[in-house]
């Protein structure tokens, strides 16, 4: 008899313990799936507002393209004079990075060129960060830019 009451009071123990491990387990169950519902509606907003983001910067660049505002033009009554208001701009530009502007002049256009475009061919020195600067100065979003680097090494005769 008392060892019946040992095996009854075993199983009883045996059991709870089983029962707190199943329910311990569905615990963690609802926890990740909770924590996964979480993470699935964060990336989903986050792919939302990058799809927002995207549809609109297309919008913009389809804006953009068709009509520029009237400050992506030079005013003046000549291509001259339009482009002697570019090379002060230019300066003014370099000026305020503290960069020196060595020359600076308008070149003759090109067939391919439309012909209200304006050429001018500028020469300065500057730093990298005053470079960065009047490039973000200058440059639309994403500009096809054509650069011509002037480099200058010093050279040492060999021994031979």
């Amino acid at each position: 008899m008392i060892r019946a009451d040992r095996e009854v009071l075993a199983s009883i123990g045996l059991f709870g313990v089983l029962l707190v491990v199943c329910a311990s387990a569905a615990g963690f169950s609802l926890q990740a799936r909770y924590s996964a519902a979480r993470e699935f509606n964060m990336r989903s907003e986050l792919l939302t507002r990058f799809e927002t983001s995207a549809a609109e910067h297309k919008n913009a660049r389809t804006r953009s393209s068709e009509v520029a505002p009237a400050e992506a033009f030079l005013g003046a009554a000549t291509p001259a004079l339009a482009g002697a208001q570019l090379q002060s701009y230019l300066q003014q530009v370099t000026n305020r990075q503290q960069a020196t502007l060595i020359s600076s002049g308008i070149e003759p256009a090109r067939h391919e060129d439309q012909p209200d475009s304006i050429r001018v061919q500028v020469t300065f020195d500057a730093g990298l960060q005053a470079l960065q600067a009047v490039l973000y100065q200058l440059a639309v979003e994403d500009p096809l830019l054509r650069i011509t680097l002037g480099l200058r090494a010093l050279w040492r005769r060999e021994n031979a």
